[in-house]
């Protein structure tokens, strides 16, 4: 469905990738980490045709998004991080853009906002952000694309509104459809990605489905020194020693994201010798 290979791209002198190559598939959803500056945003940018590559090439359900053709654009959906409304109703909103959209299903976006309590008689310029990010959130859904990115989704929603966009992201998932999402907000997701991606410095540092992960490592508490030495990561917490090491017995834990991104960020040589086929 999207395909990268050897991508250049530099802001100016600045290099933000130097050769990356990568794929993602339809019927997943991708929780894409990596701190602040490593290219996640610049990598969704490209993917949708807001940015070009310097060298490389992006193909993406055929085609190369920097054409920017109709036939490309109405299958594809960004949520960016930061965006800007008009100062219309939703209705007016949804009116002015879903004929963009040939699969945008009305009744499904109302089922949305009724979900995350949106007041829909206020203009967007008199939501605050949370708000506006939900309408956006929910417009973006129902347009029902192939291809749907999301840059740091649950910024600004509150500890409800993260539970009302696991339920509804959980419900739209299907075979034809590809979510990528860039987050640092880790835990919000855990429940919903199905395959880790870790970017930094423009590299990919690792690559895995949820699936591998649970199979090859192990997370859980310790009190036992020698196990905390042994580890590949090891943080304390206030009932011991939380830790990720190999998985050796076999027996799927319940996968923490936070603590696997702290494990392949301080240890990746040995962590990517584990997952090596």
């Amino acid at each position: 469905m999207i395909q990268i290979q050897d991508l250049h791209f530099a802001y100016n002198k600045k290099k933000v990738f130097t050769g990356l190559s990568l794929s993602f598939s339809p019927g997943h959803i991708y929780g894409l980490l990596g701190k602040n500056g490593t290219g996640k945003s610049t990598l969704l940018r490209n993917i949708c045709g807001l940015l070009f590559p310097d060298k490389g090439s992006v193909q993406v359900l055929g085609q190369s998004p920097g054409k920017r053709k109709p036939s490309f654009l109405q299958q594809i959906f960004l949520i960016p991080e930061e965006f800007d409304l008009p100062n219309v109703s939703v209705n007016a909103y949804v009116h002015n853009n879903a004929k963009f959209y040939p699969l945008f299903n009305l009744e499904q976006f109302n089922h949305y906002l009724k979900e995350f309590d949106i007041p829909i008689g206020n203009t967007l310029l008199n939501m605050s952000y949370g708000q506006k990010k939900k309408v956006l959130i929910a417009f973006g859904l129902s347009c029902n694309t192939k291809i749907l990115l999301m840059d740091e989704p649950t910024n600004g929603l509150d500890i409800m509104s993260k539970s009302q966009f696991r339920k509804v992201i959980a419900g739209c998932v299907d075979e034809n459809k590809c979510i990528i999402i860039s987050t640092h907000q880790v835990k919000d997701l855990e429940s919903l990605i199905d395959r880790v991606t870790v970017i930094d410095d423009g590299n990919i540092l690792f690559d895995q489905s949820i699936e591998s992960i649970s199979q090859k490592l192990s997370f859980k508490i310790s009190l036992d020194p020698e196990e905390v030495k042994d580890a590949l990561y090891a943080e304390t917490g206030l009932k011991g020693n939380v830790i990720v090491s190999a998985n050796t017995e076999g027996t799927e834990s319940k996968l923490d994201i936070e603590l696997l991104y702290k494990t392949i960020v301080t240890n990746q040589v040995t962590v990517n010798e584990i997952f090596k086929p």
